[in-house]
């Protein structure tokens, strides 16, 4: 995929891949950007045009390694962003997924007893847990510790190999894969195929985005904490 610029056209970057709606959302950006620019959206949103850059361009392709040009005092900006992810989850995406699944086992109800979907529900009651508990130590210890560290420059160094620091969340990601993949290959009984099908979709979507924010957290937060923290 390409390396969106500065002069790169927004609505060409959303139209090339419309998930990147939620990332932009999170930076207040909304749709009907009209044909304006990346460095104009900034500019009109007090945006980091570097930070913006380098967000979009690790979530968009995985090859894509953030520059030089990614220093600490993009810390702040990113804190914020990866705050509005996390409440995104929370609020947003795992309720949907709670919801579309007790939609399908309701539908499904005559012939539950012959599937294995309450198995799978509970397994993603699990994956929810694990998934709201990182959450949780994201929003009420790790980011107040960055952004005491970015007002305290006197607070006391630590090496961020020494602790279970927000980066490495990849087992959430593979347990939500392991969710998809009991569905394709394992589900049995009687079901409701269309609402079988919005369950899987929205498992999708919450796995992607977990993926592509686990690329900004290892190659845009960890060095820079590092930095910061070391």
């Amino acid at each position: 995929m390409a390396i969106f610029t500065k002069d790169t056209k927004l609505c060409d970057v959303i139209l090339a891949e419309p998930s990147v709606i939620q990332v932009i959302n999170r930076f207040g950006v909304f749709l009907g950007v009209g044909d304006s620019t990346i460095k104009t959206i900034s500019i009109d949103h007090d945006i980091n045009i570097d930070l913006f850059l380098s967000v979009l361009n690790t979530y968009m392709n995985r090859n894509y390694f953030p520059d030089k040009r990614v220093d600490s005092d993009f810390l702040p900006g990113l804190i914020d962003y990866l705050e509005k992810t996390d409440l995104y989850y929370k609020e947003i995406l795992l309720p949907n997924i709670e919801r579309h699944f007790s939609f399908l086992i309701s539908k499904s109800e005559q012939n539950v007893e012959n599937s294995n979907l309450h198995l799978l529900q509970g397994f993603f009651w699990e994956v929810r847990e694990e998934m709201l508990h990182v959450i949780e130590r994201d929003i009420t210890i790790w980011f107040p510790l960055i952004d005491k560290c970015i007002q305290d420059k006197n607070t006391e160094k630590m090496n961020v190999e020494d602790v279970p620091f927000p980066f490495d969340n990849h087992l959430l990601e593979e347990k939500i894969g392991d969710l998809i993949n009991f569905f394709v290959i394992h589900l049995k009984g009687d079901y409701n195929h269309n609402l079988c099908v919005a369950v899987v979709s929205a498992l999708a979507t919450l796995e992607k985005d977990v993926k592509q924010n686990n690329r900004i957290r290892d190659r845009i937060l960890k060095p820079l904490c590092q930095k910061l923290l070391s």
